[in-house]
């Protein structure tokens, strides 16, 4: 099949995913629908701010669909390109559907990050069956945040896997992987950077042998799975006293959200700045509560 002749949608909504749509953009590979969760309020004054998948999809004049939820055989509320951002009902197998002409199915789904649990039926629906980028080596560190967890857990190697999806979470056989190093000073964001890029390259060298059936999937091994969970705000607080390694790499694998904090005299302390030298956790930067960024003095 040429890369003109798939018809596949994308599923995914923060800039990891807009990244990766990038990359398959350009090496050739255009979705005919993306799907995206829904304008969500963000920021100190709440604004509605509209997901990186779906600027994406406007800038690249591709329909869009994001609905409030996924369930089968009820209807939903949707907002469309085609809608002007109007909400409308509809049964979201059915507005799959109508998107593509003739009611044909689409080949394939493309899930990177979406954020929602989507229900065995939908995943099912395409012909090849969908498609997940996980930033592990599954089956370690199944779940939400892989890229925090390898940091925080002093992990040398992580890496990048292509599964094919089931409908429990991170479980599906895998199509293709892809090991790095990390960086003995890398923060997760810089880590992130890295692996969006491999990802799709890996997914864009992986689609052609897939579609043509030429890929020998290889089941994952359960005794080795391991889990993470959705990274919360208090999980950034560290104790100064804590061993100082497992406090450098807490500050590298949050240095983006939440960012490590201590609390001072009751104001909270957010570390913007360390390193480790001589085994020592060393902090050079904070923003105390309610002040400007400055030099650590203890």
């Amino acid at each position: 099949m040429r890369k003109k002749d798939l018809n596949f949608i994308f599923w995914g909504t923060p800039d990891v995913a807009s990244e990766t749509l990038e990359i398959l953009k350009e090496n050739g590979y255009i979705p005919s629908l993306v799907i995206t969760a829904p304008d969500k309020p963000q920021g100190r004054k709440m604004l509605i701010t509209p997901p990186p998948v779906k600027l994406w999809a406007n800038e690249n004049n591709i329909p869009y669909l994001q609905p409030e939820d996924l369930k089968i055989g009820q209807n939903v509320v949707f907002k469309s390109i085609a809608q002007a951002d109007e909400p409308s009902i509809a049964n979201f197998q059915q507005k799959i559907m109508c998107s593509f002409k003739n009611n044909i199915l689409p080949d394939l789904f493309i899930v990177v990050a979406y954020g929602k649990i989507i229900p065995e039926e939908i995943i099912n629906m395409p012909k090849l069956g969908s498609i997940n980028i996980h930033y592990s080596l599954l089956p370690k560190y199944r779940g939400a945040s892989p890229v925090e967890s390898a940091i925080l857990n002093g992990d040398t190697e992580t890496g990048i896997t292509i599964q094919k999806m089931e409908y429990k979470m991170d479980t599906g056989p895998i199509i293709s992987h892809k090991k790095i190093e990390i960086k003995s000073d890398e923060k997760a964001g810089d880590l992130r950077k890295r692996l969006i890029k491999i990802g799709g390259n890996l997914l864009v060298k992986t689609l052609p042998n897939f579609i043509d059936g030429k890929i020998n999937l290889i089941s994952q091994n359960e005794s080795e799975a391991t889990y993470c969970k959705k990274i919360k705000k208090e999980n950034g607080e560290i104790n100064l006293n804590d061993d100082p390694i497992k406090n450098y790499n807490k500050f590298r694998a949050y240095a983006t959200w939440p960012r490590t904090f201590f609390f001072k005299e009751g104001k909270r302390i957010i570390i913007t700045d360390a390193v480790l030298e001589n085994n020592l956790f060393v902090i050079k930067k904070i923003i105390p509560e309610g002040e400007k960024e400055t030099e650590y003095k203890k």
